[in-house]
């Protein structure tokens, strides 16, 4: 069985994600040639197995791409929560640390991240239990944002669609980003963090760390 990923103390630390032999090579394989043009032949060759030794493992190709998925979103719930954490009772503080989490996690982790597209291709089944974990991120997101309206130092109309934009904008890091661009992933975290202060009309500045 696949070994299970290393988990940090440190939520802007991004050691190498080691998922084991036949998702790290799965991973490789969709982010080469998308999940449709990756075969379980393809997959078997790379980790150096037989077919059936590999349906060992995973029921199919899909149940890889699955088991990618939900270790890379639930590492991304994960810091997100360390860093809501590290931001106090400070609303403004918690928004901006849970953007750069995001952030952090769509750059550093951009190949993992990228296969959320591929959602479209699996199950219903898969898709739902997918998405009902995926959820909790957005239910992070709708409580900070609510939380900063309320205390008045965010202006938004409509939190639901402004979470949803942010996500969404958070999301598409992934698509194109290079670690070897001219960005670092700091750099693009101070940004965005900017723009999402912005998008929920932020009436302060985050507080000093």
């Amino acid at each position: 069985m696949s070994a299970p990923p290393e988990t940090t103390t440190d939520w802007r630390e991004f050691e190498p994600m080691r998922l084991g032999p036949i998702l790290d090579h799965a991973l490789e394989a969709f982010h080469e040639n998308g999940f449709h043009g990756t075969t379980v032949r393809d997959l078997a060759r790379r980790i150096g197995v037989t077919v059936p030794a590999l349906y060992y493992h995973h029921e199919n190709k899909e149940a890889v791409l699955v088991a990618i998925m939900d270790t890379t979103v639930r590492d991304l719930i994960d810091r997100c929560r360390a860093a809501v954490a590290d931001g106090g009772d400070d609303p403004v503080r918690r928004f901006s640390l849970f953007i750069e989490a995001v952030v952090l996690n769509m750059t550093h982790r951009a190949r993992q991240s990228a296969l959320d597209s591929e959602v479209r291709h699996v199950s219903p089944a898969n898709r739902r239990n997918y998405a009902a974990t995926r959820k909790e991120l957005e239910l992070m997101a709708l409580d900070l944002v609510t939380d900063g309206a309320e205390r008045g130092v965010f202006v938004v109309d409509d939190v639901p669609e402004t979470v949803r934009a942010l996500l969404g904008m958070g999301q598409s890091i992934a698509r194109w980003y290079q670690i070897d661009g001219p960005l670092t992933p700091d750099e693009v975290a101070e940004r965005y963090t900017a723009i999402a202060l912005r998008v929920v009309g932020c009436q302060a500045p985050p507080a000093a760390p």
